[in-house]
């Protein structure tokens, strides 16, 4: 058992400032274990929308929480947006007794209902599974490996998270996309989430995978925004500025989980990971989503021109522009990509993270850093 004391002392600093707290995230990445820690699930004060019994007591809301005090859970609330407008009236009373904590997995349904009926109430907290921070670092080529939803981390050998995660991928396909919107049959789903496993790392294009699955782009495109919308799928949006160059226009792909990408492309092993051709870009997005988390910067995108020059992420935070080149090798070198980065988009520094474990400059704003001093410094 992994206790995530950091994601809980954020949801409690949360509560004590917003009387409604979304907590978001895929399903199974631990956001019921939490809610759960704050309030029993037999309370009279715990509601489970995929449970009857919760969806028999909520038939009145306003009868069934107005008399409720303290902090009252709400899970898949996704499932009733009808509820929004009713906690919008109790988290407007004088003096409220309750406070709300809502737990949803998809994104596009859950925000647009809550921003409708709950603007300036509500606080947002975005959850994935367990990450380098509360895994700590000697766990980090086993995190990478397995990813990081806690039934396929804590699996007890390698071969039973892999069948957790193939079980987790046959849902998602035959029922959890679904019910979202995608008209695929599953064996058609599973096939395309491979395809966007093969785009890891990659500027995507919707063409080739509409041509494969015998669907229109615009098809294409909605599903993928509807993976990103569950937080399956990261779209990593490029950067734009008028810098007189041609830039790529296209968003990046990644999956946001390691080890449901390497379920997808097979990969059972380290050894299996280490020779696969995709190695370098898993690498890439596993860095990339444990620094988007202990960063959290204001915006991120990535930089890339029709000319080659590419930088794999841009971070602004609080107006400063810190660039990221992410480098599977033993000793990174300055690249002209990396020149050009620093004059094109006046960065005022430039990490390039590498898996070694000793730091050192390139240049006097890009500096050589392994992952755990970087994560050190967003911790700061």
């Amino acid at each position: 058992m992994i206790i995530r004391e950091s994601l809980r002392r954020r949801v409690e600093r949360a509560l004590s400032r917003s009387p409604v707290v979304a907590l978001v995230g895929a399903r199974q990445v631990g956001k019921t274990t939490l809610a759960r820690s704050f309030v029993a699930p037999d309370s009279p004060n715990y509601f489970d929308l995929e449970d009857p019994i919760s969806l028999a007591r909520l038939a009145e809301p306003m009868t069934a929480l107005s008399p409720l005090p303290g902090l009252v859970v709400i899970d898949e609330i996704q499932r009733s947006g009808d509820l929004f407008p009713v906690l919008r009236v109790l988290a407007d009373r004088p003096d409220t007794p309750a406070r709300f904590l809502v737990l949803g997995s998809a994104s596009p349904a859950l925000l647009s209902q809550s921003s409708e009926s709950l603007a300036g109430r509500i606080e947002v907290i975005e959850t994935g599974g367990f990450s380098l921070a509360e895994t700590g670092l000697e766990a980090a080529e086993t995190l990478w490996l397995r990813g990081g939803f806690p039934r396929s981390y804590l699996a007890r050998t390698q071969a039973d998270s892999g069948a957790w995660r193939r079980q987790f991928l046959l849902a998602l396909a035959e029922r959890d996309l679904p019910q979202l919107g995608m008209r695929l049959a599953p064996a058609a789903t599973l096939r395309f989430l491979s395809m966007l496993a093969h785009y890891h790392g990659q500027i995507w294009n919707a063409a080739e995978p509409a041509r494969s699955l015998g669907i229109s782009e615009s098809s294409v495109r909605r599903y993928l925004d509807l993976l990103s919308g569950s937080y399956l799928v990261r779209q990593l949006q490029p950067w734009h500025e008028n810098i007189g160059k041609r830039q790529v226009k296209a968003p990046k792909i990644y999956w946001r989980d390691s080890g449901l990408l390497h379920q997808l492309l097979g990969i059972d092993a380290r050894s299996a990971l280490l020779a696969h051709p995709k190695c370098g870009a898993s690498w890439e997005g596993f860095v990339m989503e444990e620094l988007i988390r202990g960063l959290e910067p204001d915006e991120a995108c990535f930089w890339a021109t029709h000319t080659g020059a590419e930088l794999d992420g841009l971070f602004i935070k609080q107006g400063r522009r810190l660039g990221i080149e992410i480098k599977r090798a033993d000793a990174p070198q300055l690249t002209p990509s990396m020149r050009h980065a620093l004059a094109d988009l006046a960065l005022d520094l430039l990490w390039v993270i590498y898996p070694g474990n000793r730091s050192y400059a390139l240049h006097d704003k890009v500096q050589v850093l392994p992952l755990n001093e970087a994560l050190a410094y967003a911790a700061q």
